[in-house]
């Protein structure tokens, strides 16, 4: 289920799943808590867990049984409190609140217990059973810290339970306390105090709202939101109550009389709100220091060692590129034997395709379009496609698993605050690397509209797995060789990403001063710890949620692309091919930019896949009916080269591939995400408007200077 702050009350999955399907568990926490890898582990789906706050902004559903029960556990996303300020606190908030949950699980993390509990006692207070899964007790036990759980449990009035989620012992107790909480009496849990004035207040409007509820919403929390004025909570609760409480006559007399004892106090607006908060603060800290014990919370001296070298002025930004330079080595020198051996392969099957075709004596129009056509096509995306992203997406997760990204994301802060932007926009943008759809809806996860817009139409200008090859190829067929070939491929691929990065800072400028104007807007960005990567299931992860979902994404629109290429290459008018009269069309165009028609007409038809741009060309190339297969980068520039390919049109060639429209998808899911084609228009243009310019400017310097 996609959960977003609409998705909550009576539209829920409680709401929509059948009676006896399952208990509902709506399972919250702070970021870094190991809350989804608990999830993950009890359900064996395999939802994205990401090292950094605001990732999940969405939730995952999945079930998992106990000895005794069925359960359906929602993965709300990480937030640190339910004073909703941000999109992940309103929709964990409206979801615990109204979601129809029958109980809720707050993972914390044990080595900072203190912090966690802020928000284990606001989903206290707005639930009638919480269980507390004290997670991560083995990194506990590393630093010297012990939780006294039965001491926790008794001081909050709650069942508690400690976990290590990789340890399946620790399951089991988790599945036990969950079914006894289920099945048991409610606790009654601890209540925190905010002071004598607000308690005198509560006192007060807390009796008629218990009456008026009748059980369906805690009488307190909701006393404290309407004290507040907090519509964005009141809201929901509208909704599934059907009407509104504060006008009931007995709760508008008690509201009244309790503003007027927060008035005498002084207490109105944002005072109220900062008594609230330092009454959860108080509590968290008092039960902190009776339950937790040893060692030192948070981070070791070595992640601070860390930190100073990754983090610092003068060794953050070369680390990130020398990490991005061995990540491009790795995959370009795994990558290139994979590739020949899986197109070989699948270039068999069509052999195996056409001798079938034969045999059954079909008619040669169909071979062609079905087998050199569509298969032929999807046999080529997928040969260059797979094997890289089969070694990227696992080194980059291994990345994200031991918690640097968050580190890139705090080094790109400034520079994009710069550009009047938010620091978040350097998550999506590396997301963008793997898959730029992918990074579009990551930008989900910027709160400000106008800054999640600019991320979302910047997203492109870094290049996605899909553009990896074709990029490569031409960039180590022009500009790299020698013993050193695959690594001064890397090296180049690397420079073009730190283009790309910089195009995507001048991108976000310019509209900031432009058609987005306004102030940066700051964000709280948790540095995790440094954290021993689950090699396992990072290759399981990063296999089916982002090899298998971008692949099949491409090669979806791979074969009906190559049967149109078919179509317009053995359609002839006039002597020549369709394909060869749109190229003929174009090419004073792609002239002007350094490059000619038939490059242009590639690209044009590459929309829907970027991976089938390069062997379009060699196909317009060759005159012939289908793409050809080419034996290596060798024969693949000698035919180049007899087009009249030089290193200008290489390079201009390599800043298109960087700079121009996003693919299909993409440009869908930004529709689906701006609700505008308007933005979606300026997405194809902006990018496509930077990469003609450079390549003209590039064409018109090698002109002047031949």
């Amino acid at each position: 289920m996609g959960l977003t702050n609409t998705s909550t009350g009576r539209g829920t999955a409680a709401g929509r799943r059948a009676a006896g399907d399952g208990t509902l568990i709506a399972l919250a926490g702070n970021p870094n808590v190991g809350k989804s890898t608990l999830f993950n582990a009890l359900t064996g789906l395999n939802q994205h867990t990401g090292n950094w706050s605001g990732k999940t902004i969405s939730s995952a559903q999945g079930r998992c049984r106990s000895l005794r029960r069925e359960y359906i556990l929602a993965d709300l996303p990480g937030t640190y409190s339910l004073l909703a300020r941000s999109a992940e606190e309103v929709v964990t908030r409206d979801f615990l609140c109204c979601g129809g949950a029958e109980a809720a699980v707050v993972v914390c993390d044990a080595a900072c217990l203190e912090r966690n509990l802020n928000l284990t006692l606001q989903v206290m207070e707005c639930c009638s059973r919480v269980l507390l899964c004290v997670n991560l007790m083995d990194e506990a036990k590393r630093k010297g810290i012990h939780v006294d759980l039965e001491g926790l449990s008794r001081r909050l009035g709650i069942p508690v339970v400690g976990t290590v989620a990789r340890r399946k012992k620790s399951l089991s107790q988790f599945l036990d306390a969950l079914d006894s909480l289920v099945e048991g009496p409610a606790p009654k849990p601890l209540r925190v105090g905010y002071g004598e004035a607000v308690e005198e207040a509560l006192a007060l409007l807390t009796p008629p709202l218990e009456e008026t509820l009748a059980g369906r919403f805690s009488a307190r929390w909701l006393a404290l939101r309407l004290l507040e004025e907090d519509e964005g909570a009141l809201a929901p609760v509208r909704a599934v109550l059907g009407r509104e409480v504060a006008g009931e006559p007995a709760v508008a007399a008690a509201l009244e009389k309790a503003r007027v004892v927060l008035g005498a106090y002084g207490l109105t607006g944002e005072g109220l709100t900062d008594a609230i908060a330092a009454g959860l603060i108080r509590t968290a800290q008092a039960v902190s220091r009776e339950t937790v014990r040893g060692g030192k919370s948070g981070y070791s001296e070595a992640d601070r060692r860390a930190d100073r070298l990754l983090t610092g002025r003068a060794v953050g930004y070369p680390a990130m590129l020398l990490l991005l330079l061995l990540v491009f080595y790795l995959t370009i020198s795994g990558a290139n034997l994979f590739s020949d051996w899986l197109g070989a392969a699948l270039f068999r099957v069509q052999d195996l395709l056409t001798a079938l075709f034969q045999r059954l004596n079909a008619p040669a129009w169909l071979h062609g379009a079905l087998v050199l056509g569509a298969y032929r096509v999807l046999a080529w995306v997928v040969s260059v496609m797979l094997p890289p992203m089969a070694i990227f997406f696992p080194l980059f997760t291994l990345l994200e698993d031991v918690g640097y990204l968050p580190r890139i994301a705090y080094n790109l802060d400034k520079p994009f605050q710069r550009c009047s932007a938010c620091g978040k926009q350097a998550l999506t943008m590396s997301m963008g690397l793997g898959c730029n759809a992918a990074g579009v809806v990551g930008c989900r996860i910027i709160d400000s509209p106008r800054e999640r817009l600019l991320a979302t139409l910047t997203n492109s200008l870094v290049p996605c797995n899909g553009r990896f090859p074709a990029l490569l190829s031409v960039l180590a067929m022009f500009f790299a060789g020698g013993a050193l070939a695959g690594f001064s491929s890397a090296l180049l691929l690397t420079g073009a990403i730190v283009l790309g990065v910089v195009a995507t800072f001048f991108a976000t400028w310019l509209l900031s001063k432009t058609l987005l104007r306004g102030l940066p807007s700051s964000f709280v960005l948790e540095m995790p710890p440094y954290r021993r990567p689950q090699v396992g299931q990072v290759i399981v992860r990063s296999v089916l949620d982002r090899t298998v979902f971008v692949l099949a994404r491409a090669a979806a629109v791979a074969a009906p692309a190559g049967l149109l290429i078919w179509v317009l290459a053995n359609v002839h008018a006039g002597g020549a091919s369709l394909l060869a009269h749109c190229a003929a069309f174009l090419d004073p165009f792609g002239r002007l930019l350094g490059m000619d028609g038939a490059i242009l007409l590639a690209f044009l038809l590459g929309l829907p896949a970027n991976e089938i741009v390069l062997p379009m060309i060699l196909m317009i190339y060759t005159a012939q009916g289908s793409l050809q297969e080419l034996g290596g980068l060798a024969e693949m520039k000698a035919v180049l080269a007899a087009n009249g390919w030089t290193w200008v049109t290489a390079l201009c060639v390599a800043l298109f591939i960087l700079m121009h429209w996003p693919c299909s998808t993409t440009l869908l899911t930004v529709r689906k995400e701006t609700g505008s084609w308007k933005w979606t228009g300026l997405a194809t243009v902006l990018p496509t408007a930077m990469g003609m310019v450079c390549c003209f400017l590039v064409a018109a310097a090698a002109r002047l200077f031949a």
